[in-house]
């Protein structure tokens, strides 16, 4: 080590020395906390070359009170670089600005989550939903839990208990996490049938499997992989029939719920809830953090003789939503009604639908805030976003990324230091760069990318 670098480290203030001058309102421990944060990554920086002149105290003390200012609660926002949309990491979809108003006014007061306001007596959380997925879906009625493999595990319980549940061998499915579609059978009480093989599974398959025994039939949407080439399942439609005259229903967990058709956007055809609910599905489940673009949830719709009895399953108070997420999943859903303003207002479709002219104009607009800082490289290339989430695993989206490297950064060093930012930015490195793809972010989050990057390279 240098007599240079070693001089500057001794010149660093102590732990000590800088608590006595940090307001007393702060909690004493987090302040001693963020002191040393601080100290250790200047120290890492001298050592590493990245910071070559001498810190003096206010300098110092002036980071740690920025960083006691900007972070005081662990679940922070963030500016996902990465250009994938449904990012599981990053909290997936961002709510719709315009459901705010809605979250606040019932939020923070009182509200009529279990009361009816038309004869003053106890309603249910559930019914605020009813009117609106009829409309949206056409379904009898709706019920919410915390998230989709809550809904499979609440309807399978209800329904299936101690019986037998059909379901393609080409269907069981990981859903992320290690969470798998036979497991969540098996946990609700449900015994599963396997019917056909991995790649073709015919109507005949399930005939034969049905049994004084059979308690239902599933179908799992494979959003998240795709078996192509010499494969075969029967239309839905006819499942629908087969459950139907055995008096079974069909249930079908298609995972990321779509209300919209997709294709406009140039994405291959995925079935919408509407369109399986009129091909005979009984029950549908999916999410409604996902392509629906609401709050984490897991969105129950169909027959009412079905959703009652799940009503009345004890399971359902451990699974229940909250008030902040009814609501906003309501005011998500309303948005719905204008298919137009869903793509407009709706983070996660607006980003799925940008274009690639209007993701290069972004980039380009980025690129020049940007590019007057001395030591920061800045280019724009062509490059992939992924929509994420399980959704279209085979499908990228043509995008446009700002890539940035340093004079005096690595790549891992310089990504380090965005993620570590006031407001941390997350990117991906690719060629030894730094690429922000433009499709998830914001407009109004570039000053933000400006103002770390100035600082890093101050």
């Amino acid at each position: 080590m240098s007599k240079e670098i070693q001089q500057i480290l001794a010149n660093l203030p102590s732990v000590d020395t800088l608590l006595k001058q940090i307001d007393s309102n702060y909690p004493h421990g987090k302040a001693k906390e963020t002191i040393q944060q601080v100290l250790a990554a200047l120290r890492k920086e001298v050592v590493a070359g990245t910071r070559q002149t001498m810190i003096d105290q206010a300098a110092v003390l002036a980071l740690v009170h920025k960083q006691l200012e900007e972070k005081q609660f662990s679940l922070r926002q963030v500016v996902n670089g990465t250009g994938t949309v449904i990012h599981t990491n990053l909290g997936r979809s961002s709510l719709s600005p315009k459901v705010q108003e809605q979250l606040l006014a019932t939020s923070f007061h009182y509200s009529n989550l279990e009361f009816d306001l038309e004869n003053g007596k106890r309603g249910s959380r559930y019914s605020h939903l009813v009117s609106i997925v009829k409309k949206l879906t056409g379904a009898e009625d709706v019920l919410v839990v915390n998230n989709n493999a809550a809904a499979v595990l609440l309807v399978l319980s209800t329904l299936t208990q101690e019986k037998e549940v059909l379901v393609s061998r080409g269907e069981l499915v990981e859903i992320g996490g290690a969470f798998r579609i036979p497991d969540v059978i098996t946990s609700s009480g449900g015994k599963i049938v396997e019917v056909g093989t991995t790649n073709k599974t015919h109507l005949i398959d399930y005939e034969r499997a049905l049994t004084e025994e059979t308690g239902a039939v599933l179908k799992v949407h494979t959003s998240n992989y795709r078996i192509v080439g010499f494969t075969e399942s029967p239309e839905l439609s006819d499942l629908a029939e087969l459950a139907h005259q055995h008096h079974l229903p069909l249930i079908n967990d298609l995972g990321s719920g779509l209300l919209l058709d997709m294709r406009p956007f140039g994405l291959p055809y995925e079935p919408t809830v509407k369109e399986v609910l009129d091909q005979g599905c009984d029950i549908v489940t999916f999410s409604g953090d996902k392509l629906l673009g609401g709050p984490q949830a897991g969105i129950i719709v169909g027959k009412s003789e079905y959703i009652e009895k799940m009503k009345k399953n004890q399971l359902l108070r451990a699974l229940r939503i909250d008030k902040m997420t009814l609501s906003t999943l309501e005011a998500t859903l309303s948005l719905y009604l204008d298919e137009k303003e869903a793509v407009e207002a709706v983070p996660t479709l607006h980003m799925i639908g940008l274009s690639e002219s209007e993701c290069l104009d972004k980039a380009n607009e980025l690129a020049e805030r940007l590019r007057p800082i001395s030591g920061l490289n800045v280019a724009i290339e062509k490059d992939s976003s992924k929509i994420g989430g399980g959704s279209y695993p085979e499908h990228l989206l043509p995008t446009y990324a700002v890539v940035l490297s340093g004079e005096h950064f690595s790549a891992d060093a310089l990504q380090e230091k965005l993620r570590l930012s006031a407001t941390p930015i997350i990117t991906r490195i690719k060629n030894d760069c730094n690429f922000l793809d433009l499709r998830t972010i914001a407009p109004e989050e570039y000053s933000l990318i400006q103002e770390s990057l100035q600082e890093i390279f101050l």
